[in-house]
């Protein structure tokens, strides 16, 4: 056989077993999530940090002065806060390791809020069945509820 004829029959086999592998499908990762709170900033901060504590959410820095609060990575349900898509048309579940982080900046007499997040599965299997497995690690994206019910928690606490 000539080189040519191997490297043609290794390029076939590997494009069989590749044929095998099912395609992880990631969710569309959203743009930041961005809202304006119509409080000052010093009622929006502490309403912020009350609200983070209140849903026991791990804080890795907070600085009041330049208007960010970072989340340590913490587990969280697949699909309850991380969308961690599908591997072979099935959806993944198990856990998500999700952290946020915060920018707080004041807008006249209202607060302007952006949350950025970042998340990849800890252990995940396809569908209900099956053993947790942690690799591999695939990315995920927010589904928007931590945002969306962290909002309205500001949101009442800056109306108390």
């Amino acid at each position: 056989m000539g080189s040519t004829t191997i490297r043609s029959l290794g390029a076939g086999v590997a494009l069989a077993f590749l044929g095998c592998a099912t395609p992880h499908i990631s969710p569309l990762a959203p743009p930041p999530y961005r809202a304006a709170i119509p409080a000052p900033y010093t009622a929006t901060w502490t309403a912020l940090v009350r609200a983070l504590a209140q849903q026991n959410v791990p804080l890795r820095a907070i600085a009041r002065d330049s208007g960010v609060i970072a989340s340590d990575e913490f587990v969280t349900p697949i699909n309850l806060y991380a969308d961690c898509g599908q591997v072979g048309g099935t959806q993944l579940e198990g856990e998500a390791l999700v952290s946020f982080t915060l920018f707080v900046e004041a807008e006249g007499a209202a607060t302007r809020v952006q949350i950025n997040s970042k998340m990849r599965t800890q252990a995940h299997r396809k569908g209900s069945s099956g053993k947790l497995r942690p690799t591999p690690v695939y990315p995920c994206a927010t589904t928007g509820r931590f945002e969306a019910n962290l909002f309205d928690s500001v949101r009442e606490l800056t109306r108390e």
